[in-house]
């Protein structure tokens, strides 16, 4: 995988923290913040996707098997 560098600006008693976390935890910075993006995004979609749920099942009562969708399109 591509690396790229990524800068941004942060509290620095969460600077401190996170410092201070890893060094006692032995982890690398950039493994650390790379691996809680990737946990954040993976939780923000799954946010869209129960909303997208509670709004969609709503509408599952008019919702017709996926076997009568594909011979209706002619596919089965």
């Amino acid at each position: 995988m591509e690396k790229t560098t990524f800068a941004m600006k942060i509290d620095k008693g969460v600077l401190k923290d996170f410092k201070s976390f890893c060094k006692e935890h032995g982890i690398k910075y950039s493994f650390f913040i790379e691996e809680a993006v990737k946990e954040k995004l993976e939780e923000e979609e799954l946010k869209e996707d129960i909303l997208d749920f509670k709004t969609l099942r709503k509408e599952e009562k008019l919702a017709i098997p996926f076997e009568k969708y594909l011979r209706r399109r002619g596919g089965v």
